[in-house]
């Protein structure tokens, strides 16, 4: 899976270079195996904020991209989308993604809602209802896709943070960043993509794959 997420990740446009960052040394073997590029990072991380800051303190890059190893579906162009809009726009610290969804997310625990002002800029991220439609009218849901680009130092200063009152509520982090007054810049893309949440899930991505690479 980690070989598919990199392959992806490798065909984005705006990545000048692709690291899978993990304390696993399984991984690290995995990764080596197929000829990728690996770092190996402190066990003692609580989030893939702070692993990814710490790998991003031996750079120099202006911008870092968190791309979760659970995406072997992720599309190229939204990687590209979410860096393009840190290019954009100098006055949001963080991009993220987000993608319609069914009226059935609304009350999906598992599915992160997100909502936006009308510049696009995060008000607020849950796993409940919002916004809720307390007369009864639907109106757009948006599905919080979770890839991350962020400044430099909007990263740094993320992962020197204690995690917020609400993070620990909705088991979220980037309301820590919301709570901190970060800028977050939501980009809705047409359609998101499964991730491999559970092992379950691992059978659907497999058919998916199956299916598009019959046809090539």
């Amino acid at each position: 899976m980690i070989q598919w997420v990199y392959e992806r990740a490798k065909r984005a446009k705006l990545l000048d270079e692709v690291v899978v960052a993990t304390d696993d040394r399984r991984v690290e073997k995995a990764v080596r195996k197929f000829g990728g590029k690996v770092v190996m990072t402190s066990d003692e991380h609580l989030s893939g904020t702070d692993r990814v800051a710490e790998v991003a303190r031996k750079t120099q890059a202006a911008l870092v991209v968190n791309i979760q190893g659970d995406e072997p579906l992720i599309q190229p162009k939204a990687i590209d989308d979410a860096v393009r809009a840190l290019t954009k726009d100098e006055t949001c610290d963080i991009s993220t993604l987000a993608a319609p969804a069914g009226p059935e997310a609304l009350l999906d625990p598992d599915v992160v809602k997100a909502v936006c002002d009308r510049s696009g800029f995060a008000l607020y991220f849950s796993r409940g209802a919002i916004p809720y439609p307390r007369e009864g009218a639907g109106g757009r849901v948006l599905q919080h896709i979770g890839l991350y680009a962020y400044r430099r130092e909007a990263l740094q200063r993320l992962s020197r943070m204690a995690p917020s009152r609400l993070e620990k509520i909705e088991k979220l982090e980037q309301l820590r960043a919301l709570e901190n007054g970060l800028k977050i810049k939501v980009i809705t893309i047409s359609s998101g993509w499964p991730s491999v949440d559970r092992p379950e899930d691992v059978k659907e991505v497999e058919r998916i794959l199956a299916k598009r690479y019959s046809r090539a």
